[in-house]
């Protein structure tokens, strides 16, 4: 193969120094051919490509290996083999050529596949008030100076950016309704479609497609805020993209470095300032002359207007002890002495416990998250 700086020197001998060819190979050691070549292409390198690469010993257990590698690519990511583990089992076969055989091929075997199933996305564009998209991310935090795993509520219209986040200890259905209402209440709307992911507190049952089985109670406060439920197809994570980049946003600005608070509303007080304080500062990616706040304060007037505060509890029966203490979620309540005896029903909300028993409250407490403890109101 001819290196550049060969190329060079025929090129400068020939139309600079005007030598002939013959003195050109005779001075530089080279066949006529090859000096031709290069005075005529008028190219200042030339790379070797072979089109052919013979591999007479894996040749006849390429089908064998295509099969493998398919079969290897279509498994999960922690049960996938080895490239030595491949070649291994192609030796248990009879195979008798060697490892650098099969790396080659199977790098080129991969470097095709990608060409063919590469994946390419249109980009989503929204109208002012039409959707907005909803996720959970999970956090580590130090509240009154314990290390805390919480769970944070993400909500986002697609339109203008803006962004909502809170804070709570777990993702249950009554988590879920407090986060819509509390993003709706500062939004001072909601929008035509809400989209999802396949969360079990919002859909029971996935079918062909985007039919879904939803949750009754979630679809009860779709009803109330008037928005169309849309749920994602499984493993598709673009199609809410907006709110999946607001999750590694999120904590790169308001988690990182580590924060230490006294409690949960001290902590959503300090997320709610931080989304407004990014919201004022950082351009809209499409309007790059409005600020996201501005863009926001825009759509306002397409938002549907807030229906106000959806009823959002989960209820569970239950039974009064003899010592006047209903268990719930591994805790204990104390209610009246007159519900001793029959059973009642334990509303859980976000914050509070609510107990009624034939429509009356005989009891509401503010909700513990531990275990084993008891709260009594005498």
């Amino acid at each position: 193969m001819l290196v550049v700086e060969t190329v060079a020197k025929i090129r400068r001998a020939y139309f600079v120094q005007h030598k002939p060819i013959k003195q050109i190979c005779r001075e530089l050691k080279l066949s006529r051919k090859v000096v031709r070549k290069v005075i005529r292409s008028e190219a200042t390198a030339f790379r070797y490509t072979r089109s052919v690469q013979p591999a007479p010993k894996l040749g006849p257990w390429r089908d064998e290996l295509d099969r493998m590698l398919a079969a290897n690519t279509g498994k999960p990511a922690r049960e996938r083999l080895t490239l030595t583990r491949i070649f291994e089992a192609l030796r248990g076969l009879g195979y008798e050529g060697g490892y650098d055989a099969v790396r080659r091929y199977a790098k080129t075997w991969k470097r095709q596949q990608a060409s063919v199933t590469a994946p390419a996305f249109v980009p989503l564009v929204f109208a002012p008030g039409e959707a907005y998209q909803f996720d959970w991310s999970h956090e580590i935090v130090l509240i009154a100076g314990v290390t805390t795993t919480i769970k944070v509520a993400h909500v986002r219209l697609c339109h203008s950016r803006m962004l909502f986040v809170r804070a709570y200890p777990r993702e249950s259905q009554e988590m879920v309704f407090d986060a819509h209402d509390r993003a709706f209440a500062f939004f001072r709307g909601t929008c035509q479609r809400g989209i999802y992911d396949n969360v079990k507190t919002a859909v029971e049952t996935i079918f062909v497609g985007r039919e879904r089985a939803y949750n009754r109670r979630f679809l009860q406060m779709c009803s109330h805020y008037l928005v169309e439920p849309v749920a994602c197809t499984p493993a598709s994570g673009w199609e809410k993209g907006q709110v999946e980049n607001q999750v590694g946003l999120v904590r790169e600005r308001l988690f990182t470095p580590r924060v230490r608070v006294r409690s949960y509303d001290e902590l959503n007080a300090l997320l709610l300032d931080g989304v407004v304080a990014y919201a004022k500062a950082h351009p809209h990616p499409e309007q790059r002359e409005l600020t996201i706040w501005q863009a926001f304060e825009a759509e306002r007037g397409a938002l549907v207007p807030y229906a106000g505060r959806f009823d959002g509890f989960h209820a569970v029966p239950a039974a009064v002890s003899s010592t006047c203490l209903v268990r719930f979620d591994n805790n204990k309540y104390s209610v009246m002495a007159s519900a001793i005896g029959r059973p009642v029903e334990v509303r859980a909300y976000a914050e509070r416990i609510e107990i009624r028993q034939d429509g009356r409250v005989v009891a509401e407490h503010p909700r513990a998250f531990g275990r084993g403890q008891t709260v009594f109101d005498p």
